[in-house]
């Protein structure tokens, strides 16, 4: 790990008293302790003493998060270690010094009957998570991932986190400015650095280089999206205060355009503008959404006019015109002979061992380079057209195929109840089942589409609570767990809405349902899907169907009569 700038030295504030004159207990722990300091104390001390020791240290625990780490719900000696991927893009050696990590330390006591155990998840953020990690395998994991160009610093924590951008950067046929290079440049300016890692909550940022916004922009603090000013000049127009969770927001167009090499310090004068006048006093109130709905777009323009070191253009030609959920399939490059695979990963899930095994395919039949997709599905690139057939044919293409059914490749999860201790129902377990249920029951009416096409692909997307880890506001059919009360006893039950997507489309879903029992979902699910199969007009996705139809109708069938499906 690498940390810059001096121990006593972090991002100064000017109006840290926003209401009530009084630090929440976060900031009060951060400024008694830099964030950073944790990492060693890991190294030297909790690794060698046991997780008893972490206690001895006021608010430890909460920096943890710095270094990429979570206590799960378990408690004791189990955390959860996050894995930062700029961009989604990695070399074969580091996935599979992750599958090695998964196999050899994330072992659970006990396993899953869907997933078995020694896995990773991808998450919606290009990172992966491991689960299961002891306090005293943590400094031999990092130095392992050290050697490989890997690190976990930041990827949780009041800071940048991972920097999403388009997964086929540089490969894609439709990318008109390069989205990784700046990317990874935005992610190695703030990583370790000490002056920007304490800002008033986690801060998102997300490029976009290609017409379909695969990063998904309009839900990041940050978001550059593709964009020509009049003279030709291609860069980025700058999107300011997306997120999700409770006060979902699409982000707002600060008329800003920028070329590729100031995106890192448009970046940086964000931060520091965040930094300065982001909330600390009420952490329900400190994301940077808040922030950016109180100024108001002229009035956050003219406060980052301010603090950047070039002078603010206007913004130039949106060049955005579709949303891409996913790069499923097979898929030219623009390097001529050349193809991209996308492969369906069931709510991001993947054994270590698989990882390893993708390591080798990467290296075997492609480029060596794998990419990890917002969608929780990973890519492996620069494959000859001649080596696809054998590519295909390998045991690992059959078990995350690039030619999915259309719910098993549009379901996402957050991890749920099983190790989160904020979700109140289990997720990626349930949310499998549901999704291979319906391509079981549906598979016949897939809108007319083959299998190597998206036709008919529906995406669902399930957080286990409001913190929509898994996205669900922008799903096509969004899940948010919550509690029923069904006579004198408490059921999982979750929230379901309908009809959300980015794009020129964009919109958050209308929150249809509230509390229906999960063991009613399936059946729930397969009427609504129904439904829309019957009354969608001649090449209407999901989300304008739902969008367009009463909701009175659409809660009436969703609730329907309650079934005798197993959830």
């Amino acid at each position: 790990m690498e940390f810059r700038g001096r121990r006593d030295r972090g991002l100064k504030f000017i109006k840290p008293y926003r209401n009530i004159g009084e630090l929440n207990p976060v900031e009060q722990l951060k400024l008694s302790r830099h964030p950073f300091e944790v990492a060693q104390a890991i190294i030297e001390t909790y690794s060698k003493q046991g997780v008893d020791s972490i206690n001895k240290v006021p608010g430890e625990l909460e920096r943890f998060k710095w270094v990429g780490m979570y206590p799960q719900r378990q408690g004791g000696d189990a955390f959860m270690m996050r894995i930062k991927v700029p961009g989604g893009v990695m070399t074969a050696a580091q996935v599979r010094e992750i599958g090695v990590a998964a196999d050899a330390f994330a072992e659970g006591p006990d396993d899953s009957p869907v997933f078995g155990n020694r896995y990773a998840d991808l998450t919606t953020r290009q990172d992966i998570q491991l689960h299961w990690i002891r306090i005293a395998d943590v400094p031999r994991i990092w130095q392992r991932f050290w050697d490989v160009g890997l690190t976990t610093v930041q990827a949780c924590g009041d800071s940048a986190r991972n920097v999403c951008s388009c997964p086929v950067s540089g490969i894609d046929e439709k990318e008109v400015v390069a989205a990784l290079p700046v990317a990874e440049a935005i992610s190695a300016f703030f990583t370790g650095n000490r002056e920007y890692a304490n800002l008033p909550r986690k801060f998102k940022i997300a490029v976009a280089g290609c017409t379909e916004d695969c990063a998904r922009v309009e839900i990041n603090d940050i978001g550059l999206w593709p964009s020509e000013q009049a003279d030709g000049t291609v860069g980025f127009n700058v999107l300011i205060g997306g997120g999700l969770s409770d006060g979902e927001r699409m982000a707002s167009d600060i008329d800003v355009f920028i070329r590729p090499d100031q995106a890192v310090e448009l970046c940086r004068g964000v931060a520091q503008l965040f930094g300065e006048l982001g909330n600390r006093e009420n952490r329900g109130l400190a994301r940077m959404r808040y922030l950016a709905q109180e100024l108001g777009p002229e009035g956050f323009r003219s406060a980052l006019d301010e603090r950047t070191k070039f002078a603010l253009e206007p913004a130039g030609r949106e060049l955005t015109t579709a949303f891409r959920g996913d790069h499923v399939g097979v898929h030219p490059q623009k390097q001529p002979g050349l193809l991209y695979i996308g492969c369906s990963v069931p709510v991001g899930r993947m054994h270590g061992i698989e990882l390893i095994e993708l390591a080798r395919l990467a290296e075997t039949y492609g480029d060596g380079g794998v990419r990890i997709g917002i969608d929780q599905n990973f890519i492996v690139s620069g494959i000859p057209e001649e080596r696809l057939d054998d590519l295909l044919a390998e045991p690992l293409m059959q078990t995350y195929s690039p030619f999915p059914g259309p719910f098993e490749r549009g379901v996402v999860a957050c991890t749920g109840s099983e190790f989160c201790r904020f979700a109140v129902v289990e997720t990626k377990e349930r949310a499998v089942k549901w999704a291979r249920t319906l391509d079981a029951q549906l598979s016949s009416g897939d809108g007319g589409g083959t299998a190597r096409d998206d036709a008919g692909v529906i995406r669902m997307h399930f957080s286990g609570c409001s913190a929509s880890c898994a996205q669900p506001q922008i799903a096509d059919i969004g899940f948010r767990g919550d509690i029923a009360h069904i006579d004198e006893h408490i059921e999982e039950a979750v929230d379901i809405g309908l009809g959300g997507s980015l794009g020129p489309d964009a919109a958050f879903i209308d929150w249809i349902e509230g509390a229906l029992p999960v063991d009613r979902v399936p059946d729930a699910l397969l009427r609504v899907v129904t439904r829309y199969r019957e009354e969608r007009r001649s090449g209407e996705p999901f989300h304008l169907w739902a969008r367009r139809t009463n909701a009175d109708q659409l809660r009436s069938t969703l609730v329907g009569a309650a079934g005798s499906v197993t959830s």
